[in-house]
């Protein structure tokens, strides 16, 4: 029997860029708890940016952000992992001086920005619409740093194996969409964490189901006895799973 769901956003509960939880989506979670189900946010987004847009059922759900780098749940830190502090700005330092690449640094409740373009603020602030603080320095910074990525307006695919080869044998390199490509801890990842979750709410993984469309929801589809994979998965995600989906709030009212 199922107990636990954990579902990706962008790409997966959230389609076609859009940026909003579907009104669908939180009558299912509402009914979902309702039957002792809990259902859980996993993605490369920081924490308020999950909560709110899950905001009228948060306080029942758990939540898997950064790629795994924090877990949270009934708004209690589960699990963190923090990021060499030397490490973290060596690479920061590299994508801020790479032609067409911005810098994204994640701390637990703000997004770290020291930008280049104006559009840039405007997308993290008003678009995607997490908590930003601007900076001008990587010192600036005050707290525990636990994701950086690279965020590249022209498609991640020009840049990406530039930064793996300089930091992938230190840090865990995860291709998150079309433009981000996410660096974590090299333990870091959406399957660690939900393993986490699992242990402390003492469930197993044939009770467990998961949606996922690319890379980085890899090691928590292949966690769960129920792994869905979307139907707009890149090929090589989606023939690694016999599950497909092509609507998450389609398989979800099936179990209701």
């Amino acid at each position: 029997m199922i107990k636990i769901i954990a579902s990706d956003m962008d790409g997966t509960l959230l389609q076609n860029g859009c940026q909003q939880v579907s009104d669908r989506a939180i009558a299912i979670i509402k009914q979902l708890h309702d039957k002792d189900i809990l259902f859980v946010a996993a993605s490369g987004r920081q924490y308020p940016n999950l909560y709110r847009n899950f905001k009228d059922v948060a306080k029942h759900m758990a939540f898997i952000c950064e790629n795994g780098s924090l877990v949270m749940y009934q708004d209690r830190v589960l699990y963190k992992s923090a990021m060499d502090h030397k490490l973290a700005k060596e690479l920061c330092q590299t994508i801020y001086e790479r032609e067409g690449c911005e810098v994204l640094i994640s701390g637990q409740n703000t997004s770290y920005l020291i930008p280049k373009t104006d559009s840039y603020i405007d997308r993290m602030k008003n678009i995607v619409k997490n908590n930003v603080a601007i900076v001008t320095s990587f010192h600036e910074i005050p707290e525990d740093i636990i994701k950086i990525s690279v965020y590249e307006i022209e498609g991640i695919s020009h840049s990406a194996s530039y930064f793996t080869s300089l930091f992938g044998d230190k840090l865990k390199a995860t291709i998150s969409g079309e433009q981000w490509l996410d660096f974590v801890n090299p333990f870091v990842n959406k399957g660690a964490a939900l393993s986490h979750l699992l242990d402390y709410l003492s469930l197993s993984p044939d009770e467990a189901m998961a949606f996922g469309d690319n890379y980085n929801d890899l090691e928590m589809l292949s966690l769960v006895s129920y792994g869905y994979v979307m139907d707009n998965a890149v090929p090589d995600i989606k023939n690694r799973y016999s599950y497909k989906s092509s609507l998450v709030e389609d398989t979800l009212e099936n179990l209701l």
